[in-house]
């Protein structure tokens, strides 16, 4: 079988006035799960995110910078990605050690790792002098609608938001992805008629990257006329470095800086986006320490 990188594909359907947007986040998950150390249900609900994020950042013009958080008072605490809409992603949920199951149908039960008691925001920074912060509540957790229900009340953008993850016996990432279906201001009664018609039987997103369907080809199934203007790989990659993380670092001042000398003759740095480590020797501190 050959695998394909990840991408996602940007469209519109003239027929039927709305544009549309799919994406495979498969492997991107997969290093997300590997680095995070995430549990089944953990790995569904920020590849479920993740393929959002991503997909709303095709959606902004000017590669502006995105930040997405979401808390709904669940086990899993607080969800953040964040994208500067050129196809790289970086994310991370507080308690990745979550894992539940919905006992009528053994799927991974998102909503309850994620809960209903609380907000999904997204920060949009276009380089004006404020971001542009839309913050709504959480309706069922489980992702997709809430994002649905964002676009409509913060963008005033009716859409139907279906996101999956698929996830195997050993946790590995099987399939992850999903697509976005938007209407556009001229979109008349019978263009909504038809969108509602077509999920109502619509596959779930994961199986039909399992079999090996692409971006643009769920999007053929949902519209026989959808015109594909563009594509975009897509990787999760974080842009932390050791020298970022020494500027950090110096933030804490002298005195914690000489703690640590004294304490544990150096430190360890964590990334919470990647989880990549990286380590401080004493004499590495002590020039931090003559620095300040």
């Amino acid at each position: 079988m050959i695998t394909m990188e990840d991408y996602l594909v940007r469209g519109i359907v003239r027929s039927k006035n709305c544009r549309v947007f799919a994406c495979d986040t498969t492997k991107l998950l997969e290093e997300a799960r590997v680095r995070h150390g995430l549990w089944p249900t953990a790995s569904a609900a920020l590849g479920r995110m993740m393929s959002v994020t991503l997909m709303m950042g095709a959606m902004n013009k000017n590669k502006e910078k995105m930040t997405v958080t979401i808390n709904g008072g669940g086990p899993i605490g607080t969800m953040l990605a964040t994208t500067n809409s050129d196809g790289k992603i970086k994310a991370f949920v507080a308690n990745p050690e979550v894992h539940y199951t919905y006992n009528d149908t053994g799927k991974l039960a998102v909503g309850v790792a994620v809960g209903t008691e609380g907000t999904l925001q997204v920060i949009k920074d276009m380089g004006l002098k404020e971001p542009f912060v839309g913050t709504v509540p959480l309706q069922s957790g489980e992702i997709g609608d809430d994002f649905s229900y964002y676009f409509m009340v913060s963008e005033q953008t009716p859409s139907v938001v279906s996101v999956g993850v698929l996830v195997n016996d050993t946790n590995e990432i099987i399939s992850s992805g999903g697509f976005i279906i938007q209407l556009l201001p001229d979109a008349t009664e019978e263009d909504i008629v038809y969108i509602e018609e077509k999920m109502k039987n619509f596959p779930s997103v994961s199986s039909l990257i399992q079999e090996g369907k692409q971006p643009e080809n769920i999007l053929e199934m949902l519209f026989d006329d959808v015109d594909i203007l563009d594509s975009q790989d897509l990787m999760f990659e974080c842009d932390c470095s050791k020298d970022r993380m020494k500027d950090a670092l110096m933030t804490v001042g002298k005195q914690e800086l000489q703690a640590m000398i004294d304490e544990d003759h150096g430190c360890e740095m964590r990334c919470q986006f990647c989880n990549e480590k990286y380590q401080f020797s004493e004499d590495d501190l002590k020039e931090m320490v003559n620095h300040l």
